[in-house]
């Protein structure tokens, strides 16, 4: 039987695997959008005790977004790449 660690890593990868094609840092703020909105408080913390190197790399990048912003800090912006932006 997994732990509660276990089953919210589980957790977290698969929904950083399911936006892995919006491209890494989109998925990734995604991921964390998603887990911030519909994770309970609980859930959250321990997923953010979770090891970095037990998660996917888009949901380790989650939850490194996630503890930017509990800290009050703002995550570094993504860089436009042109596919779908308006920047330039």
């Amino acid at each position: 039987m997994m732990s509660s660690a276990e089953r919210l890593t589980y957790m977290a990868n698969q929904i950083a695997r399911n936006l892995s094609a919006q491209g890494f840092q989109a998925a990734a703020r995604t991921t964390a959008d998603h887990i911030s909105a519909f994770w309970a408080p609980q859930m959250r913390a321990t997923l953010m005790s979770v090891p970095p190197a037990e998660l996917e790399p888009i949901a380790a990048e989650a939850v490194r977004i996630m503890r930017c912003e509990q800290a009050g800090a703002h995550p570094p912006q993504m860089q436009a790449t042109g596919q779908g932006s308006d920047a330039g």
